[in-house]
């Protein structure tokens, strides 16, 4: 093969992984949210967790309203984000309007 066709062999290599295909090898690259349309209609329950806390069910009965329960959490510390049951990220609370919301700071990459 001549130099010309290693170097154009070589730029349809790269072009293929820029723009997402399967490489020689079959490693795959970046997907398009089209690949993805299967999946987006799939509902999933969404947790932001402030804290935890322990109680007996003799406390729990006595809760009532203004009653105010100590968390494992400090003020300011990051909140955890589960998506059906799997830690996904980290956040901070925010205040939105006059509604509630979370602001992602960290994305946990899922252990393969």
């Amino acid at each position: 093969m001549s130099s010309d066709e290693q170097g154009m062999v070589l730029d349809q290599h790269q072009s293929t992984q820029r723009a997402g295909g399967l490489d020689e090898e079959g490693a795959g690259g970046v997907k398009a949210a089209e690949d993805l349309e299967a999946v987006f209609d799939v509902p999933v329950q969404l947790a932001a967790v402030l804290g935890h806390t322990k109680m007996k069910v003799s406390d729990l009965l006595h809760l009532d309203t203004g009653i105010v329960m100590e968390l494992d959490r400090k003020v300011g510390e990051a909140i955890d984000v589960y998506v059906n049951n799997r830690l996904i990220a980290r956040g901070e609370v925010v205040l939105v309007e006059d509604k509630l919301g979370v602001t992602m700071t960290e994305i946990i990459k899922a252990d393969k």
